[in-house]
């Protein structure tokens, strides 16, 4: 059991550090990492082992959630490379894009006022294509011109799909109750 604090996610799952990643060797991965390093296998171990067990523990599971999740992924990403995304302190976004923000948002709670689940079910449907238009976007910014700046912006868009698509769920979860 070796421990290298400051080893990448992507280094500690022998992955190359890119946006697009193998999904299924990061899983095979993490799987044989977490049996390599748990806790349970350390119990009978001198007290160091047993916590540098819980550390890497701990280090695994950060860096499968960072690496799993492709908006966690392009953030780690841009740490790596040193860009700050900005998220709380810049909220410049492309006049279109706010635009349709704006608009998406006065249909889901027409949705959701009216009850309208099926509604609902299309902005899901048409905010999946926006984000995987996004999505496409960033990995070219990312892995392919290695544009830093241009992918903090469309991260910061990625990140307002994401919680428009949590308040699509959670407008879903109370028609359902």
């Amino acid at each position: 059991m070796t421990h290298n604090p400051n080893q990448t996610h992507f280094e500690l799952f022998g992955l190359p550090a890119r946006f697009k990643v193998d999904v299924a060797k990061l899983e095979t991965r993490y799987h044989e990492l977490q049996r390599e390093v748990h806790p349970d296998r350390f119990a009978a171990a001198p007290q160091a082992e047993q916590r540098l067990s819980i550390q890497l523990a701990t280090q695994v599971n950060e860096a499968y959630q960072a690496l799993k999740s492709p908006v966690a992924r392009a953030h780690y990403l841009l740490q790596l490379h040193g860009v700050d995304p900005q998220f709380e302190t810049n909220t410049a976004m492309p006049p279109d894009f706010l635009d349709e923000q704006l608009e998406l948002r006065e249909s889901l709670e027409a949705a959701a006022q009216a009850g309208d689940s099926a509604r609902l079910e299309v902005l899901s449907v048409r905010l999946r294509g926006e984000r995987d238009a996004l999505l496409a976007r960033v990995e070219g910014q990312l892995d392919e011109r290695s544009d830093w700046t241009q992918a903090a912006g469309t991260l910061r868009q990625l990140m307002f799909l994401e919680k428009f698509r949590e308040e699509i769920g959670a407008a879903e979860e109370r028609l359902e109750s």
